[in-house]
C-alpha cells in the first residue's frame, strides 16, 4: 500500500483531529471558517493528485480505483464549495464552530471512505460514520429556532430506521450466498433473485439504506422537515454530498450484482417514477425555499435513478454526470440562500423579491441555477436529463422515460417561480418607488457566484470532457 492510495482520506482524518483541537481552545468562528477552507482546498488538491491510484486494502474490502477516486474528487469539490458558501458558519453558534466543523469533516470522511467499499460491512460502517456525525451536525443552529431539533430526531429516527431494514437485508443476502464481497456477490446474484424471493426482498432491503442517503422513494420521508430545520449551510450539505456517495454506491451495486435482473428493475423503475412525481408535485405548493429544494431534491433522486437502472458505460456514465450537475447547481441555490439569509434565516418566496436590484450578481446565479434544475438549455440540466433519458431509451425504458419528461415538464414551473421572485419588485417598492439598499457581498463572494454560474454554463455547454471522465470512471465497473 503505497501512502497516495490513501492520501484524501488521511487530509480528511487529518482535518477532523485539527478541529477537535481547536474545540479544546474555543477557536472563532472565522479562524475555524479559515482552517477547513484551506483544509478543503488541500483536499481537492490530493483527491486530484490520487485520481490515477489503483490498489486493494485492507483485506481487498476497500477497493481504490478511477471510479472510487472520480467520485471523492466530486465529494472534495463539494465539501470546499458548501465551505466556501458558508464562510465562518453564520448559521450555527459560534462557541461550537470548532465542532460543528470537525463532524462535518468526519461525515465527508464517511462518504469518502463509502465510495471504495466493496463489501457490506465495510459499506455499512462507512454509512453510519456518515450518518452519525450528521445527527449531531443538524441540531447546532443558531437561534431558538426549536425546529432544528425536530430535525435532528427526525434525521436520527429514519436512520435507525434505514440502518436496520439495511442489516436486516444484508443477513438475507448473506445466508443465501454465504459471502460479504460484492465481487463474489455479483456472479450469484442474478440467478439468485431470479429463483428466490427472498434474495429480491434482501436486496431492495439493503438498497433501501442507500435510498435514505439520496432521498428517494420510499426513504425521503425526513427531507423536508431537515432541510427546514437545519443550518443553511447543514441544509446545503446535506443536500448535496450524501447524494454523491449514494449515487456511487448504487452504481457499484447494481454493476457487482447484475442490474439487468427484471423484477429489481421493475421495482426500482416503480420508486423512480414515484420519486418524481411526488417531489415536483409537492414543490408547486411550497413557499420556503429550503423545503422547495428539498421536494426538487426528492425528484432529482428520481431522475438519476433511471439512469442508474439504465446500466452500461451510457446509464452509469449518464448518472455521474447528472449528479454532478446537481452539485453545482445547488450549490448555486444555496449560495444565494446563505447569502440573502446571513444571520442563518429561513428564506421564502417574499424575501427573495428585489434581488436583482440589490444583487444583480446574486438574481443571476440563482436564475442559471434554477433554470438548470428545470433543464432549460444552455444549462448543465438539460444535458444531464438529456443523457439520462437517451440510456433509458436505449434500453427501451419508454414509459419510464416518457413520465420523466412529463415531470420535468412541471418542475419547470417552480423553478422559474424562483426566477420570478428574484426579478420582481416588493409590493412598497412598486408604490413608494423608494430602492432597498445594494447587498454588500464583497470580492471574494462576488467572485465564488461568477464562479458557480460560470461552471453551471460551461458544463451545460461543453459537457463532453466531463461525460468522457465519467464513462471510463464506470468503465472500471463493467
Amino acid at each position: 500500500m503505497s501512502m497516495m492510495e490513501f492520501l484524501p482520506e488521511l487530509v480528511l482524518i487529518g482535518m477532523t483531529l485539527i478541529f477537535f483541537g481547536l474545540s479544546l481552545f474555543k477557536a472563532d468562528s472565522v479562524l475555524v471558517g479559515r482552517v477547513a477552507l484551506g483544509g478543503a482546498g488541500i483536499l481537492v488538491l490530493t483527491a486530484f493528485a490520487a485520481l490515477s491510484s489503483e490498489g486493494m486494502l485492507f483485506f481487498d474490502a476497500y477497493r481504490v480505483d478511477l471510479f472510487s477516486q472520480t467520485f471523492k474528487l466530486l465529494i472534495a469539490f463539494g465539501f470546499l464549495g458548501v465551505l466556501a458558501l458558508a464562510s465562518g458558519f453564520p448559521g450555527v453558534r459560534n462557541e461550537i464552530s470548532a465542532e460543528y466543523a470537525m463532524f462535518l469533516s468526519i461525515s465527508t470522511m464517511g462518504l469518502t471512505f463509502l465510495v471504495s467499499g466493496v463489501e457490506l460491512l465495510t459499506i455499512l460502517l462507512c454509512l453510519e460514520i456518515s450518518s452519525f456525525a450528521l445527527y449531531v451536525a443538524i441540531p447546532m443552529r443558531k437561534g431558538a429556532h426549536r425546529t432544528q431539533y425536530e430535525a435532528g430526531i427526525k434525521y436520527v429516527l429514519f436512520g435507525a430506521l434505514a440502518t436496520g431494514v439495511t442489516v436486516f437485508g444484508m443477513s438475507y443476502v448473506v445466508g443465501l450466498t454465504g459471502t460479504t464481497y460484492l465481487s463474489e456477490l455479483g456472479p450469484l446474484l442474478p440467478d439468485l433473485v431470479a429463483s428466490e424471493p427472498l434474495a429480491l426482498i434482501g436486496l431492495l432491503m439493503i438498497l433501501s439504506g442507500f435510498f435514505y442517503k439520496l432521498a428517494l422513494f420510499p426513504m425521503h420521508f425526513w427531507t423536508p422537515d431537515v432541510y427546514e430545520g437545519a443550518a443553511n449551510e447543514t441544509t446545503a450539505f446535506v443536500a448535496t454530498l450524501p447524494k454523491i456517495g449514494a449515487v456511487a454506491l448504487l452504481i457499484r451495486f447494481m454493476a457487482s450484482s447484475g442490474a439487468d435482473s427484471g423484477h429489481l428493475v421493475w421495482v426500482l423503475s416503480v420508486f423512480a417514477v414515484f420519486s418524481m412525481t411526488y417531489g415536483n408535485l409537492a414543490a408547486l405548493v411550497q413557499s420556503d425555499i429550503k423545503r422547495l429544494l428539498a421536494f426538487s431534491s426528492i425528484a432529482h433522486a428520481g431522475y438519476v435513478m433511471v439512469g442508474i437502472l439504465s446500466a452500461g458505460p451510457e446509464g452509469f456514465g449518464s448518472a455521474v454526470y447528472y449528479i454532478f450537475g446537481y452539485l453545482v447547481m445547488t450549490l448555486g441555490c444555496f449560495y444565494v440562500i446563505c447569502q440573502v439569509a446571513p444571520a442563518g434565516e429561513n428564506l421564502s418566496f417574499d424575501g427573495l423579491k428585489g434581488l436583482h436590484r440589490k444583487s444583480p450578481v446574486l438574481a443571476f446565479t440563482l436564475a442559471v441555477a434554477a433554470c438548470g434544475m428545470a433543464g432549460i438549455p444552455p444549462a448543465v440540466g438539460f444535458p444531464t436529463k438529456f443523457l439520462v433519458f437517451t440510456a433509458a431509451i436505449g434500453q427501451g425504458y419508454y414509459a419510464l422515460v416518457i413520465l420523466a419528461v412529463i415531470n420535468a415538464a412541471i418542475s419547470a414551473f417552480y423553478y422559474l417561480k424562483l426566477v420570478r421572485a428574484a426579478y420582481a419588485l416588493p409590493e412598497e417598492e412598486l408604490s413608494s418607488g423608494a430602492v432597498h439598499p445594494r447587498f454588500a457581498l464583497g470580492v471574494p463572494m462576488t467572485a465564488l457566484g461568477i464562479f458557480i454560474t460560470a461552471v453551471i454554463l460551461a458544463s451545460g455547454l461543453f459537457p463532453e470532457p466531463i461525460v468522457a471522465m465519467a464513462r471510463e470512471a464506470v468503465g472500471v465497473l463493467l
